[in-house]
């Protein structure tokens, strides 16, 4: 199967920023799970995933309030029981965050399980993303 991707957009509020003005990383980690889950989501039941690990979320720019960003959610990878999903965020045409983020497919006590997928990169980028995401979940 070719990655499998999803596009969501959130207005940066009032409510979302940090003491600096600017989206809170907290809230932004809190969309870019959201954002990865989804794409997750897309290839198996919601209740069979769960999040491992946030392998990276790089900030190349603040985010101020009333941009709408969009996060771009990619199934990059799959393990025997992993997924990972790639996400960048863009604003105004600029990227301003990316990283990785591993899910687990789990069975209904929480164990993990095989899930049967194999994902095939379609371009060259996503050969990159791929072999980036293989060596982020080789890492202990």
């Amino acid at each position: 199967m070719e990655p499998v991707c999803n596009t969501s957009n959130h207005l940066v509020k009032s409510e979302d920023l940090n003491h600096h003005g600017t989206l809170y990383a907290g809230r932004s980690a809190e969309w870019f799970v959201e954002a990865g889950f989804i794409a997750a989501a897309r290839i198996k039941p919601p209740d069979s995933i769960v999040c491992l690990k946030i392998h990276g979320m790089t900030f190349s720019r603040p985010v101020h309030c009333g941009e709408i960003i969009t996060y771009n959610s990619k199934i990059i990878y799959a393990g025997t029981t992993s997924m990972v999903a790639f996400i960048d965020v863009w604003a105004n045409q600029e990227l301003v965050v990316k990283g990785f983020i591993t899910f687990i497919h789990v069975d209904e006590n929480s164990k993990p399980i095989p899930h049967g997928i194999v994902i095939e990169p379609s371009t060259e980028e996503d050969r990159k993303l791929q072999e980036t995401a293989i060596a982020l979940t080789r890492k202990k």
